[in-house]
């Protein structure tokens, strides 16, 4: 016998790298939002805005503050308290090298600010059930939306840590206005649910705000300049 006679059994192909299940992709990304979630300290944020909710009913409840225009600015002011939330969990504990490799970076900036926001306006709606808040639940969602905006630009000049600096700054404006009793349309928490014009600026703050952290992310530092 020869070596030429004997018979090699033949290599078998290598797999080729089947795609993985749509159950693993389902899960791998789920876990990924997650991941991302908690750096955000998204669910801390969650807890918060259940706890401001809970204000919002003592406030209506036992009228707090009532009388005047005490009965506008004391939800303005838990409205803006949840906007703020929103606005500080954009902050990175990461900085340039999360924004270098996550490449489902800008989808979870904007699922994580329209879930929050939308958590927000749903938490303080529900603590506004059965009780009488001014304007009801459009003037609601108009404030929390519009401040938000504010909020989402603001963490691109301060960073999300101090992203409640213009929001407050604005909430202030917005009782100043509302003592004057000023009807420009951005001065829209004062405005009645009715005004077309304070939900055009709302919503376009809110707009330019969600495109601005989904795009570029809130500010990491001074020295960030990317």
């Amino acid at each position: 016998m020869t070596a030429a006679e004997v018979e090699i059994p033949p290599v078998p192909p290598a797999a080729s790298a089947a795609p993985a299940p749509a159950a693993r992709r389902l899960a791998a990304g789920a876990r990924l939002a997650w991941l991302h979630l908690r750096s955000r300290r998204v669910p801390a944020a969650v807890l918060a805005l259940a706890l401001l909710a809970g204000a919002l009913r003592a406030m209506l409840h036992w009228h707090l503050m009532s009388g005047g225009t005490l009965d506008q600015q004391g939800p303005m002011v838990i409205e803006a308290g949840a906007a703020v939330l929103i606005a500080i969990t954009t902050h990175s504990p990461f900085g340039e090298a999360e924004r270098a490799t996550g490449r489902w970076l800008p989808y979870l900036r904007l699922g994580a600010a329209l879930a929050l926001t939308a958590v927000a306006v749903g938490a303080l709606q529900l603590g506004a059930t059965g009780a009488s808040l001014p304007g009801g639940v459009l003037v609601l969602a108009r404030n929390v939306i519009g401040v938000t905006g504010i909020g989402l630009l603001a963490a691109l000049v301060t960073g999300g840590l101090l992203a409640w600096i213009p929001p407050l700054g604005y909430v202030g404006f917005a009782e100043y206005a509302l003592n004057e009793a000023w009807r420009n349309p951005w001065t829209w928490p004062v405005r009645p649910p009715a005004d077309r014009g304070a939900w055009i600026c709302a919503a376009l703050v809110f707009a330019a705000g969600l495109v601005a952290v989904t795009f570029r992310g809130a500010r990491t530092s001074l020295a960030d300049n990317g």
